[in-house]
């Protein structure tokens, strides 16, 4: 697993990419990584999810809700709009506003070899979010504080992989191309 990261303040929109090989192909991995209902089940943050106005899966435009608890931040809900629907390429939402968003996430898939190189990437800004505050009461801590979360996504994310890999790769079929 590789990760990578950018920026130190939350104004350079920082980011956070992990990286995994699953030995299945872009297709089987696609059917996890897209199923926004598995996201509780893959993050210790992200508590429940819905989608909104009627959508019923993924396509560019398509709104869901997710609810979220951390221990530092208590529990808030955010809307999110999926940007990128490419199938079996990749799969992408802005949380808020499309233009100028809290965040936004991307799973990438690229065929390699026998299987498929996963990417979870995020960006954190440029909109407001809930770090936002912790830095507007500790402006001299900034960097520290882009660095923590920036630190949690890393850890959350290369558990997500993990466990997207694990669930592929057990399925039948799973490890076939």
């Amino acid at each position: 697993m590789t990760m990578e990261w950018t920026g130190a303040r939350y104004a350079d929109k920082p980011t956070v990419e992990v990286e995994t090989f699953v030995a299945a192909p872009p297709e089987r991995v696609w059917e996890v990584i897209s199923d926004i209902g598995l996201m509780p089940e893959l993050s210790d943050e992200v508590q429940r999810v819905e989608w909104q106005d009627s959508a019923t899966g993924p396509s560019v435009g398509a709104r869901f809700i997710g609810y979220n608890r951390h221990e530092a931040f208590g529990e808030w809900e955010t809307t999110s709009i999926i940007v990128e629907c490419e199938r079996p390429r990749v799969f992408a939402w802005a949380v808020g506003d499309v233009d100028h968003p809290g965040a936004i996430w991307r799973f990438s898939l690229e065929p390699s070899g026998e299987g498929t190189t996963l990417r979870q990437w995020v960006q954190m800004g440029p909109a407001r979010s809930g770090l936002s505050v912790a830095i507007d009461q500790m402006p001299e801590k900034e960097e520290k504080i882009v660095f923590v979360r920036l630190r949690e996504y890393e850890v959350g994310m290369a558990a997500n992989l993990a466990e997207i890999k694990a669930r592929v790769e057990s399925r039948p079929g799973g490890g076939e191309s």
